[in-house]
């Protein structure tokens, strides 16, 4: 269930919107819900249109008061949205699914979190970069380089010889994931009315439901039949329909402000793509340093840190760290979600795969069930009703992830049924469900209008520093509990060697308990958010 931007794995029903909230990371453009159905722009760059238009068009279009999305004005780029959201949420559906036997087959399993972790660091630095350079030339520029970044990772991964290929791969595509999630808002701002970017919004919603019903069936299927690398490659080849139809929508946006002078210089060296730049760098260095537990790896490990620690805190609101009263709570609570999730789901289907013998289409599918009461529960926490009670509703979504990842282990017991996953699945969707889409609503509610766009864009980044930290963290104790010797071999083989069996065991157990303690950290900070 992936969260925060759409760079995240798994069967999340949302491309980043908090439920229809937060739109946007470090741009002036990718513009944030604000309450009562307005945009708030995020701060750091000059005003871009008349209030209530930010998009300088007509609300009426070209099809009367009554248009829509779909109607003649918007509908051709509406379409080419969705099919760009959903070729991405397939993408992220499958990649769960197909990435255990990849890992196995290219004698990785060691490696196993960077294949996820790599995704994740670089989207990082791609998110902060799209902003400045939309801003500064317009989305086009980031959207069709994105696009084009993300189809190459694609063919790299599918066509790796390596796992250390692979990973960059998946880096490649991170850098176009992060590139077009944000590019993609900053056309919302632009092009769409404010009385339709909620519909819009929506759509980004709406666009995941099938690959997260399909996604680890078609991927299950592929890998099995016709072998992993074609979850990779026959995608790319899908991402020209949708370029197709949005292109002559896309010439005719309003530029709705001059360009600011400066040229990728300028871009690169910003702060927060310096910042964002010194997280992924340190991150990566400190996960290669934890899974070489030697001497030679104290070097990279203290520069990781360095680089990492101060960024990170430069990076989020004051008192983040602290669990601060308030809005710098609901920002870490973020994180910790987030962060909890991704790394347990990451590893779910390399469990079932590799210790309960399931293909990898039902590896795959034990994660549906979570995308699916994941809607349920932000369709929950919406009722009016319920809003007196927000905050015990973010502490009982933790609560419940905590839960659910603390019954995965028990499908490494023999006389446990593998289902137990899917149930347990079921229960932390539903209550990051009630946790994400309320986390959006708190900060809106604790945000100054001047203070929303930038304070959501703290919350997605947030999303996305969880995401790199725990994935990694995941990683360092797999390898460190054994995982990356034992887990690469099949269960009968496992199943031979009593300590090997118990060494895998241990390594998986160590990735879910500590997530577990993460979502229940999470528990306690719910109680400081207001």
């Amino acid at each position: 269930m992936g969260t925060g931007a759409g760079t995240g794995t798994g069967t999340g029903p949302h491309l980043g919107t908090d439920g229809g909230t937060g739109i946007g990371i470090g741009t002036a453009e990718a513009t944030d819900a604000a309450p009562g159905g307005g945009i708030a722009a995020i701060p750091g760059a000059k005003s871009v249109a008349a209030p209530g238009h930010p998009a300088g068009l007509d609300d009426s279009g070209d099809d009367g008061p009554g248009g829509g999305i779909l109607g003649r004005a918007h509908r051709a780029l509406t379409l080419g949205i969705i099919s760009v959201v959903s070729l991405v949420a397939f993408e992220a559906s499958a990649v769960n699914t197909a990435m255990p036997v990849a890992a196995r087959a290219l004698d990785g399993i060691g490696l196993y979190a960077f294949g996820f972790s790599a995704f994740f660091t670089a989207s990082l630095f791609a998110m902060a970069l799209a902003g400045e350079w939309s801003d500064r030339r317009g989305p086009l520029g980031p959207l069709f380089s994105g696009i084009a970044a993300f189809g190459t990772g694609l063919l790299i991964a599918g066509a790796a010889g390596s796992m250390g290929m692979f990973i960059v791969g998946r880096g490649v595509q991170g850098i176009g994931g992060g590139l077009v999630v944000v590019s993609l808002y900053v056309v919302v701002g632009r092009a769409y009315p404010e009385r339709l970017r909620p519909s819009i919004m929506a759509s980004f919603s709406a666009a995941w439901v099938v690959p997260v019903i399909v996604g680890p069936l078609v991927a299950g299927t592929v890998t099995e039949h016709l072998g992993w690398r074609w979850v990779f490659l026959a995608i790319p080849a899908l991402i020209l329909l949708p370029l197709v139809v949005m292109l002559p929508a896309l010439r005719t946006l309003p530029r709705t402000r001059p360009a600011p002078a400066g040229g990728v210089r300028q871009v690169l060296g910003s702060r927060r793509c310096l910042l964002a730049l010194a997280v992924a760098v340190g991150a990566c260095l400190l996960q290669y340093a934890g899974q070489h537990p030697a001497w030679p790896a104290l070097l990279p490990a203290a520069v990781g840190l360095a680089l990492l620690a101060p960024s990170i805190v430069r990076l989020l609101p004051r008192g983040t760290f602290r669990a601060a009263r308030g809005l710098p709570s609901v920002v870490l609570l973020r994180g910790l979600a987030a962060g909890a999730l991704v790394a347990a789901e990451s590893f779910i289907p390399l469990m079932l795969v590799t210790q309960r013998g399931l293909s990898a289409t039902l590896a795959g599918l034990s994660l549906t069930g979570g995308g699916l009461t994941w809607a349920l529960g932000s369709y929950v926490q919406s009722r009016p009703r319920l809003e007196p009670h927000r905050e015990r509703l973010m502490g009982l979504g933790m609560v419940l992830l905590a839960l659910a990842i603390a019954l995965v282990p028990l499908a490494l017991i023999d006389g446990v049924p593998a289902g137990i996953v899917a149930v347990a699945w079921t229960i932390g969707g539903f209550g990051m469900g009630l946790n994400i889409s309320s986390a959006g609503v708190l900060l809106l509610k604790l945000s100054r209008p001047e203070e929303a766009g930038s304070n959501s864009a703290s919350l997605q980044m947030s999303d996305a520093l969880g995401n790199v930290t725990f994935v990694g963290l995941g990683g360092v104790l797999f390898v460190a509990f054994g995982g990356g010797e034992i887990a690469a071999h099949a269960p009968a083989a496992a199943a031979a060697s009593g300590a090997a069996g118990h060494s895998a065991a241990s390594a998986f157990a160590a990735v879910f308990a500590t997530m577990a303690v993460v979502a229940l950290t999470g528990a306690v900070t719910a109680c400081r958010v207001k």
